[in-house]
C-alpha cells in the first residue's frame, strides 16, 4: 500500500491499493475512487464501541474500502482549511486527538474514545471531556484546522498553551489546566481565564487556527446575525 498527500489549504490523501489491501474512513469521508474498490459499512468493533465513538465526534458506522481485483485508488478530502498528518502508530504510545480529527486509517489502528478524568481538563480543556483515542499498529491520518507546529516535549519539560490549539498529543503527555495567574490578567489580559498544561516526554501537535476560532471569524465578517448579549458579555473577559 501506498499513499500521498496532495494541496494545501484543502488537502486530500489518495490510497495505492493491491488487491486485498484496505482502509476505513469516517462515514461519508471518500471522494472519489477507482470502480475496483469495494465498500463496506460496519460499526468497528461492534454498536457499543460505535455509539462511544459518536460522543467522540465521529459517526457510528464506519466504511472500508477494499480493492478487489488488481491495483485501484480511494481518495479522502478534508472537510475544511489545514492540514493533513500522516501518522505511524507502532503500539508504543497512543495518540490522543480533538474531536473529528480522525480522516481515516489502515484496519491495524483502532479509533476509539478518550475520556479525560480530570474535572478541569474536561471543563476548560477546549474540547470537554470526550476526545478520540489512536492506537494499534498502521497508518492513520488526522485533519486539523489552520497550520501545525509539533513540539518534541522531555522528560518533565512543560508547555502552557491556549487550549484550543492543542490539536493533539502522545499520550504519555500529561494535560492538565491551570488558572491565569492574577485577577487583572485574567479579567483584561485577553488569554481567558485558563490555559492548559502539557508536560512530557512526548510530542504535542499545536495548531495554528482552531476551528471554533475559523468559524468564529467567518460569522463576525459576514453577518451572523444579532450577537446574544451574554455572549458579547462573555467576550470581554475571554
Amino acid at each position: 500500500m501506498r499513499y500521498r498527500i496532495d494541496g494545501t489549504l484543502f488537502p486530500a490523501v489518495t490510497f495505492e491499493l493491491e488487491k486485498g489491501e484496505s482502509v476505513y474512513s469516517e462515514a461519508g469521508g471518500m471522494a472519489w475512487m477507482s470502480e475496483n474498490i469495494e465498500l463496506g459499512t460496519e460499526a468497528r468493533g461492534g454498536l457499543v464501541e460505535g455509539i462511544k465513538r459518536r460522543f467522540a465526534g465521529e459517526s457510528i458506522f464506519l466504511n472500508t474500502f477494499t480493492c478487489v481485483a488488481g491495483a485501484g485508488t480511494a481518495t479522502f478530502t478534508s472537510e475544511f482549511p489545514g492540514k493533513v498528518l500522516a501518522l505511524e502508530l507502532t503500539g508504543a504510545r497512543d495518540i490522543i486527538c480533538q474531536k473529528d480529527a480522525f480522516m481515516c486509517a489502515t484496519p491495524g489502528v483502532k479509533l476509539e474514545m478518550h475520556f479525560r478524568r480530570k474535572l478541569g481538563a474536561g471543563l476548560f480543556g477546549g474540547e470537554g471531556f470526550v476526545l478520540q483515542r489512536l492506537s494499534g499498529r498502521g497508518a492513520a491520518f488526522v485533519e486539523i484546522a489552520g497550520e501545525v507546529i509539533e513540539y518534541a516535549l522531555g522528560d518533565g519539560e512543560r508547555l502552557m498553551v491556549d487550549p484550543g490549539h492543542i490539536a493533539m498529543y502522545d499520550s504519555s503527555v500529561d494535560f492538565d489546566i491551570q488558572l491565569v495567574g492574577g485577577l487583572k490578567n485574567a479579567l483584561l489580559g485577553g488569554e481567558g481565564l485558563f490555559l492548559a498544561s502539557v508536560r512530557g516526554p512526548g510530542r504535542v501537535w499545536l495548531q495554528t487556527m482552531p476551528l471554533e476560532n475559523l468559524a468564529g471569524a467567518l460569522r463576525r465578517h459576514f453577518g451572523g446575525g444579532r450577537r446574544n448579549p451574554l455572549r458579547a458579555l462573555l467576550d470581554i473577559f475571554t
